[in-house]
């Protein structure tokens, strides 16, 4: 049996490395021992590249001695000979657009092809694609070399109308609009393959092979070949409960998201999410998105939100935002809310002397927001990272609410400025086949001297700090951290297990400063039209202690079509 595995390895090993090559030189200082490979046409490749190194290098005049060993080995000796150095090189008739930003020819051998290089890759991305350079007068002085340049532009090329082809609505003028590739501006290889990367990047669809360049009559027509991806969602749970409110009647309730992409094939978003899980306490939010507004860099976003919490108090969102394409990776946000906020019951303040936790107000904000956008994959992403954040400021003004004895309001500022700052950074890593990591850092604070618990940040749940319900915490000042171990078994099919850390602030808590704290398992599974995902955490917290009869499961399926 062991002579069995040992020829059974020795196979194996024999079948992983098939060929060797060892090669050294005249010089002491450049030998290598001996190197495996797969195949001899692997060990082939890796003479030439030593080859075209020592020429990289100067040595021009290297010579190669070969002797096979036997059919599997192969040792080669290098006799490097001279090596050379550029004195000068001569710009000649290269014109100063294509070479100032290249950084000039020095003294080593490869400065100059690195030189040359530069000038034909700005060359291709100013519209000249055929561009070619040589050297010309070339003369030797010992090991010194002077040359002149020789350079031919070739004709200007400019973009044709381009073509969008495969199973996608995508009009022309999105594709356009996001490549920046427009009929009549120079031909530009940058930009081109740029387009490629952003393309398969997008949410909307993929890019199903890379981009077909025609040249024909001075024109260059890229051909995209897209497949939209099933980005629309619909998900909802419907529910009857006895209403205890009025005995005899059923109230509704449940959980609607809609969410449609790309109408028209033009970027156009529009999304309603409502959500009722109890007598009191429901919420609504819709907003519609259209991008590249009148074809310029600018999207326009409009949003209401809509909270009702309890019987306590009703809080409305009103949004407008602009968003701007600083690149391929970076996108900034101008934006302006109208946040209003009233008080539902004021039985209970019948008897107070001072303003409560709670308050009719109204504040416009205006804000900043930015992203910065590297992650593989729009859905899914396995490597790369994304930075978050955004900065509002504006005026709030609390209104006097005739519920409220008249000696609340007195020597009160009803008018003064507030400001929130938030923001996050997530980052993804596939350590190997199979494994990889995520985590998140999340924070954010808001100020205001008369600041209300229903100015105050809303966290937990599935989205920030799991094993608690959702929007379990108030907070002013929050940081939290997410990390997840993921066991791919599929293209976007995974196991988990998770920890959350957080600190909190809620000036209207006694302790006000929290560190929950939750840990976990669970899985999101791909079903082909759609996600499940199931994710069982446990978590603690100064209102709710580690026990597992406090646990939540967080579950939903995500349809998408």
């Amino acid at each position: 049996m062991a002579f069995t595995l040992f020829f059974i390895a020795g196979g194996f090993c024999h079948a992983q490395h098939g060929f060797w090559v060892k090669w050294s030189s005249d010089s002491p200082q450049r030998s290598y021992d001996w190197e495996a490979f797969l195949t001899s046409q692997a060990g082939e490749g890796y003479l030439d590249s030593i080859q075209r190194s020592l020429h990289d290098e100067g040595y021009l005049g290297a010579v190669i001695q070969r002797r096979e060993i036997s059919a599997d080995s192969l040792e080669v000796t290098v006799f490097l000979g001279e090596q050379y150095f550029w004195e000068s090189i001569a710009v000649g008739n290269v014109p100063g657009e294509f070479s100032q930003k290249v950084d000039p020819v020095g003294s080593d051998y490869i400065s100059g092809l690195r030189w040359m290089q530069g000038v034909i890759r700005e060359a291709e991305n100013k519209g000249y694609p055929f561009a070619q350079i040589k050297l010309d007068s070339i003369h030797r002085k010992g090991n010194k070399l002077t040359a002149v340049v020789d350079f031919d532009p070739g004709p200007l090329i400019l973009w044709d109308s381009l073509l969008v082809n495969g199973d996608t609505k995508t009009q022309k003028g999105f594709v356009e609009n996001i490549t920046g590739i427009r009929p009549g501006m120079p031909f530009s290889q940058k930009q081109l393959d740029e387009a490629g990367r952003s393309l398969n990047r997008s949410s909307y669809f993929r890019l199903l092979q890379p981009p077909i360049v025609d040249f024909k009559l001075k024109k260059a027509q890229p051909t995209f070949t897209l497949q939209d991806r099933n980005t629309n969602m619909l998900d909802g749970i419907v529910g009857l409960l006895p209403n205890e409110n009025e005995p005899g009647k059923m109230l509704l309730t449940g959980q609607l998201d809609l969410e449609l992409y790309h109408l028209g094939g033009r970027g156009r978003d529009v999304a309603l999410h409502w959500q009722r899980l109890n007598v009191g306490t429901q919420s609504l939010d819709i907003s519609a998105k259209e991008s590249f507004l009148f074809n310029s860099p600018l999207d326009l976003r409009v949003g209401f939100n809509l909270l009702k919490q309890d019987s306590t108090f009703l809080t409305r969102y009103l949004s407008v935002e602009f968003g701007y394409h600083l690149g391929q990776d970076s996108y900034l946000r101008f934006f302006t809310r109208r946040q209003a906020s009233d008080i539902l019951d004021t039985e209970r303040y019948g008897n107070i002397t001072e303003l409560p936790e709670i308050a009719d107000y109204r504040w416009n904000q205006y804000g900043l927001g930015g992203v910065w956008n590297r992650l593989d994959s729009p859905f899914f992403p396995r490597r790369g990272f994304l930075v978050n954040g955004e900065f509002a400021v504006g005026n709030k003004k609390i209104l006097e609410n005739t519920g409220f004895p008249p000696e609340v309001y007195e020597g009160l500022d009803m008018n003064s400025p507030q400001y929130v700052v938030k923001g996050e950074m997530e980052q993804h890593v596939f350590i190997k086949r199979g494994w990889g990591m995520w985590w998140r850092g999340s924070g954010g604070f808001t100020q205001n001297q008369n600041l209300l618990m229903n100015d105050l940040f809303r966290l937990g749940g599935l989205k920030s700090i799991r094993g608690f319900n959702e929007n379990f915490f108030f907070a002013r000042t929050y940081g939290y951290l997410n990390m997840e171990q993921r066991l791919f078994f599929g293209e976007n099919s995974f196991l988990l297990i998770f920890a959350d850390l957080g600190i909190l602030e809620n000036p209207y808590f006694a302790p006000s400063i929290d560190r929950p704290v939750s840990f976990g398992a669970g899985i999101n599974l791909d079903t082909g039209s759609g996600i499940f995902r199931f994710i069982y955490g446990v978590g603690k917290s100064n209102e709710q202690p580690l026990q597992f009869s406090y646990s939540r499961i967080h579950f939903g399926y995500l349809a998408r079509f």
